[in-house]
C-alpha cells in the first residue's frame, strides 16, 4: 500500500526508521531488532541505505523480511550520488520486483574520496528517474527545518525542495530537530513558497549523553536550552537520561499531533525498547482522528 493512500484515513500516524547491517555476519542480529520494532505495528517503517550504497542489498532484504513477517509496509531508501545510472536502474528494478511501492529518494552523503556520480548530482535527478520508470512508486524526499548544511541559506534550500516536488516527490520527511517552533516556522515558509505536499517531522529520542555529539555531527541540528538543561542534569546517569530523552521526544510528538501534524517519523536507531516506550506513551493518541 502506498503511504499517500494511508493518509486518506485522516488519522494520526506514527512511523519508525531502522537501518540494515553493514555486513552479512551481523545481519541476523540487526534483522531481529528491526523485526521487533516492526512487530509494534507502526503505520509504516523505513529502511535506510548505507553510505555509498554499501548496504543496498541488505536494505531490500530487510524491507522484504519486515513486510513478510509483520505485514508492515516498508519504505525502502535509495541514494544516487555514488552510483551509475546502470546501478540505480538495476536497484529500481529490484525494488519493483520485490513488490515494494514506497521509495525514499535521496542524494546520499558525498563520498569521502570526493568521487561522485557523473549521472546524478541532486535528489531530484533520482526522483525524476523513479517517476519515469513507469512503476508508479510513492516517492519520499528529505528536507531540513534548519537548512541543509550545504545550502547558502533557507531561501536556496526551499528552492531545492520545490524542484523535488516538481520532479514528482509525494511527501517529505524532515531531518531531526529538537524545537518544534523550528518545524512550524519551516512549514509556514514552504507553504508560502507554494510547496503543499505532506511533511512528516522526524524525531530522534536522545537517550545518552554520548549520542548527542554524534547526532549534532550528522544532522547539523541545534539544541534548545531546555534540552541542554535536561542533558546537564541527567546526562551522567544512563537510566535517567534514557527516561528523560524518551519523555522529551514524546512531548515533542504530542505537541506536533496537537497542532495538526498527521504523521510523525521516529528515528529508532534500531532500539526496540526505545520504539516501544515511545509507542506506549502515545497509546491513546495514535490513531485518533485529525
Amino acid at each position: 500500500m502506498k503511504i499517500t493512500e494511508m493518509l486518506t484515513a485522516s488519522k494520526q500516524m506514527l512511523s519508525f526508521e531502522v537501518f540494515p547491517p553493514k555486513t552479512e555476519t551481523v545481519f541476523r542480529s540487526v534483522s531481529e531488532a528491526a523485526l521487533q520494532i516492526a512487530a509494534l505495528h507502526p503505520d509504516f517503517i523505513s529502511v535506510t541505505y548505507g553510505a555509498g550504497g554499501g548496504t543496498s542489498r541488505y536494505t531490500l532484504q530487510l524491507a522484504k523480511e519486515i513486510r513478510e513477517a509483520t505485514g508492515v509496509e516498508p519504505l525502502a531508501h535509495l541514494t544516487c550520488v555514488s552510483s551509475s545510472r546502470e546501478t540505480v536502474s538495476a536497484r529500481i528494478e529490484e525494488i519493483h520486483a520485490a513488490g515494494i511501492q514506497n521509495v525514499m529518494a535521496l542524494r546520499g552523503d558525498l563520498p569521502k574520496d570526493g568521487i561522485c556520480s557523473k549521472d546524478y548530482h541532486h535528489a531530484c535527478d533520482l526522483i525524476t528517474e523513479l517517476r519515469a520508470s513507469g512503476y508508479d512508486f510513492c516517492i519520499g524526499g528529505a528536507c531540513y527545518p534548519e537548512v541543509h548544511p550545504e545550502s547558502v541559506n533557507q531561501k536556496e534550500d526551499i528552492a531545492s525542495l520545490r524542484l523535488k516536488a516538481e520532479a514528482g516527490c509525494d511527501f517529505f520527511t524532515t531531518q531531526m530537530f529538537f524545537d518544534n517552533h523550528l518545524l512550524f516556522n519551516f512549514l509556514y515558509k514552504i507553504r508560502e513558497a507554494g510547496i503543499f505536499i505532506p511533511v512528516f517531522p522526524g524525531i530522534m529520542p536522545i537517550t545518552s549523553k554520548k549520542q548527542v555529539e554524534q547526532v549534532l555531527r550528522l544532522s547539523n541540528a541545534s539544541l534548545p536550552q531546555r534540552f541542554r538543561s535536561l542533558m546537564d542534569r541527567y546526562g551522567d546517569s544512563d537510566a535517567a537520561m534514557r527516561q528523560a530523552g524518551i519523555i522529551y521526544a514524546t512531548e515533542q510528538i504530542i505537541d506536533l499531533f496537537a497542532n495538526g501534524i498527521q504523521v510523525v517519523h521516529v528515528y529508532t536507531m534500531n532500539k526496540p525498547e526505545i520504539a516501544a516506550a515511545i509507542q506506549h506513551n502515545l497509546s491513546q493518541i495514535i490513531g485518533m482522528p485529525l
